[in-house]
């Protein structure tokens, strides 16, 4: 029963149709909280409730909201579902101006979540305010509350729109989700005694496959009720294959290799069956199978054999046996191949192994297409081992094993292996005694957490980078980058390749960026002496029903020259319009000499801490001075008098255009120090469910931020370039070169045979990229809400 207060009582109750009475939107003024955010596949059902969704993807979403009084669940319309593509709406999200429509008796697929008898809403436009809104779910106490009127759960959550018995992850259909997945084994039926007596080994590998082979009607055909005891070598992630032309209510698969000492086989496990078995069986386990069905194994291979077991038509039977159940002789132990990092070298492309090492870097979670636009998106990680066999690690990309709270757990430290069966083979014992040589603080002191990775790296010529891309680099238009960038969803990565040329270089360090230095190309191809003054774009508080396109924190596109942007900065007169020139300004005051001239602009009245603000002086022959607060500068005269009385030429001097308006790089961008005090809290912080944070140290806090303008169209787009990542990341050292603008972007990082170039000395050499054309490699990763992350890993000079 709702309590009196609440909200869902005074908005909803109102919506409800009467006996002659259509309903009608209800739209709540209040704000509201997600509690809890969850993900299933349409069925057939599905696209009755929701016809006009049939476009808008497979996934359905419950959403569990609360006012603070009382708890409701309702279904996202299909129309937002990018809300949550994009990790705008999540759980802990504040709502404001939530519409709601009551289900109609009548449009309530067969499902076991919803029914005409409990109340029925779907939430069909919501605005979701930017910043961040954890502290005020926090205020309540969630579990405590009461339900809305009769939209109390009978039983465990199922979902409200399909019939089916479980739900997704929110980010991946590999990883299992929810509490109906048991990590202890269901209870066992009692047994007869001649089922008891039937626990011993009756049937092995080879006689299941021989007598199926031949067509032996008791194993062709029907449920085989003979004990096979086996041990588990391998077992597969978990497989979904629900669909929305099918109704299964738990679509789920997954594969055990086993063997005994006559063969192996493949188990595979149905529906139901994975609920209540996936988390309890691991390699290595001793189990008994009766009640299975022998198959014939499609389509992997027709010739061979795989045992069916599924949860009715029969129910089968799985029992966990210990280890004395039975003689050494009948089951083999667990077979490992393990390589060390030397050996890894001279294996071949394909070749299956097994690895162990000390973990020094854990990157964050990120998400690929399986197979192009509309495919899978499969979740992974980085990970570096090392094993003291090579200079060179251990790199794994790791995708979702159906492990969460395994994986969530991997992060640096010094493991044990006591427990585990491999412990005594003779790699893993070499590698235990490296181990232990090992410098606790010395080993944790390099390690590092998340921030933007790239591997394998990139070629570091033209050529190479065709080679690899089989002479299609698939270049992009400037329009076309943009319409890309804005389809992806959260932490998806791609790769975008663009030709171009930089008009701007701005270094920058994390936290001073109003310190920053930058470089702006001033020829006459890429702004105009009438452009007008930079201003600040405008900033959005809010999503409203579809997250806005993603201006942030370390991407944005700008539009093309036709009507030059107010970034574009006026030449200065002392630069000759026929010629390349350019603008190099510091965002700092530095100590030195100033001329007479300066004394004298900065005369002009000016407010106090209002910034940035930009003041036009009076035209002096036609010349132009700009000012602009706490970020003025001037290059010194070329005349060593400084008493020169002539202050009506102008052209000596050149005054620092605004700074380009540009927000902090993304703190998910940084690789982090690992904090060993807190690293739950840093894992959970570069999983997908979570979010970097500034109480940790980062690595490395200097970047530069380019704005390349695209050759095809003139759509110019801010990018981030990290040539310092090379010295604190995982990445292999680059290749020494000489340290140009040319070479650095080349290679996408600095020399490793010489220090690198001061900022200050970079940014004057920026020049040299004046009217260059490049063929640029983008690399796109969505961050969540309006922040993408753009980030150039390699430019190559384009020559005819």
């Amino acid at each position: 029963m709702a309590a009196p207060d609440c909200v869902f009582h005074r908005i909803l109750t109102r919506s409800r149709p009467g006996p002659n009475k259509s309903s009608s939107p209800s739209v709540c003024r209040d704000v509201l909280y997600v509690v809890d955010l969850q993900r299933y596949s349409r069925d057939q059902g599905a696209d009755v409730y929701f016809p006009q969704g049939v476009l808008m993807g497979d996934d359905l979403y419950d959403v569990t909201l609360t006012d603070g009084d009382c708890r409701l669940r309702v279904t996202l319309d299909p129309g937002l579902n990018r809300l949550v593509e994009r990790n705008v709406l999540r759980p802990r999200s504040a709502l404001r101006n939530a519409t709601f429509t009551p289900a109609m008796t009548a449009q309530l697929p067969a499902c076991r979540g919803a029914s005409a008898a409990r109340d029925s809403y779907r939430l069909v436009s919501v605005e979701v305010p930017g910043g961040d809104q954890d502290e005020g779910l926090r205020k309540f106490h969630v579990d405590s509350l009461s339900w809305f009127g009769s939209s109390e759960p009978a039983g465990p959550l199922v979902p409200l729109r399909a019939n089916r018995s479980v739900f997704l992850p929110l980010w991946n259909n590999v990883d299992y989700s929810g509490e109906g997945w048991r990590e202890a084994p269901p209870p066992e039926e009692e047994e007869s005694e001649e089922e008891e007596e039937a626990r011993r080994p009756a049937v092995t590998v080879s006689e299941l496959r021989d007598s199926f082979l031949i067509g032996r009607r008791g194993v062709a055909r029907g449920a085989v009720h003979h004990q096979l005891i086996v041990r588990i070598i391998n077992k597969s992630h978990l497989m979904y294959y629900g669909r929305r032309d099918n109704s299964y209510q738990c679509p789920y698969k997954a594969v055990l290799e086993v063997c005994d000492r006559t063969g192996s086989v493949c188990v595979v496990l149905w529906n139901s069956v994975c609920v209540s078995w996936y988390r309890r069986l691991k390699p290595g386990d001793v189990i008994g199978l009766r009640r299975y069905r022998v198959k014939r194994n499609f389509p992997a291979d027709p010739d061979d054999i795989e045992i069916s077991v599924n949860s009715r038509n029969p129910a089968a039977l799985i029992s966990v046996l210990p280890e004395s159940f039975v003689s050494p002789e009948h089951l083999p132990p667990a077979a490992y191949s393990f390589c060390n990092s030397q050996e890894l070298l001279d294996r071949p492309h394909g070749a299956v192994c097994d690895v162990i090492g000390l973990l020094t870097f854990s990157g964050r979670a990120e998400r690929i297409r399986s197979d192009g636009r509309g495919a899978e998106l499969l979740e992974y990680h980085w990970l570096q081992l090392e094993d003291g066999n090579s200079n060179k690690p251990i790199m794994v990309k790791l995708f979702s094993t159906s492990q969460p709270e395994t994986q969530l757990k991997l992060h640096p430290r010094l493991g044990q292996h006591s427990e585990m069966s491999y412990r005594r083979l003779r790699p893993v014992r070499l590698f235990l005694q490296w181990l232990r040589s090992q410098d606790d603080g010395q080993v944790l002191s390099r390690a590092l957490i998340g921030g933007f990775f790239i591997h394998p790296p990139p070629p570091t010529s033209l050529e190479m980078y065709m080679k690899d891309r089989k002479g299609v680099p698939g270049f992009l238009r400037g329009a076309e980058l943009q319409r890309e960038v804005d389809r992806l969803c959260y932490r998806e990565r791609h790769t975008f390749c663009i030709q171009a040329a930089v008009t701007m270089v701005m270094y920058s360090c994390r936290g001073e960026e109003d310190r920053s230095l930058f470089w702006t190309d001033q020829s006459p191809s890429f702004c105009s002496s009438s452009s007008p003054l930079p201003s600040p774009p405008p900033t959005s508080s809010s999503s409203s029903l579809l997250p806005p396109p993603p201006t942030s924190s370390s991407s944005s596109l700008l539009p093309p020259p036709s009507t030059p942007p107010s970034s574009r900065l006026p030449l200065s007169s002392s630069l000759s319009p026929t010629s390349s020139s350019s603008v190099v300004s510091p965002l700092h005051q530095r100590p030195g000499r100033r001329s007479r001239k300066r004394k004298q602009l900065l005369q002009t009245d000016t407010p106090l801490k209002r910034g940035p603000w930009v003041t036009r002086q009076p035209e002096q022959n036609h010349q132009t001075a700009i000012l602009f607060e706490a970020s003025m500068e001037f290059l010194e005269s070329t005349n060593d008098d400084e008493d020169d009385e002539d202050d009506g030429d102008a052209s000596t001097f050149v005054t620092a255009p605004l700074p380009p308006a540009l927000q902090p790089i993304a703190l998910e961008t940084l690789p982090m120090h690992y904090d060993h005090g807190n690293r739950e809290e840093q894992a959970v912080a570069v999983a997908m469910v979570g979010g970097a944070s500034g109480r940790f140290e980062s690595a490395v806090d200097e970047y530069f931020t380019l704005r390349l303008r695209a050759l095809s169209d003139g759509v110019s787009v801010n990018i981030l370039f990290l040539p310092h990542f090379s010295s604190s990341s995982p990445s292999p050292r680059p290749l020494p070169h000489s340290n140009t603008w040319t070479s650095i972007l080349s290679h996408g990082a600095f020399s490793s045979h010489t220090p690198p170039p001061s900022p200050a000395d970079l940014i004057g050499m920026a020049t040299q990229l004046a009217n260059q054309r490049l063929v640029c490699v983008l690399e796109a990763c969505h961050l969540g809400g309006a922040t993408t992350e753009l980030v150039l890993s390699r430019a190559f000079p384009l020559t005819h």
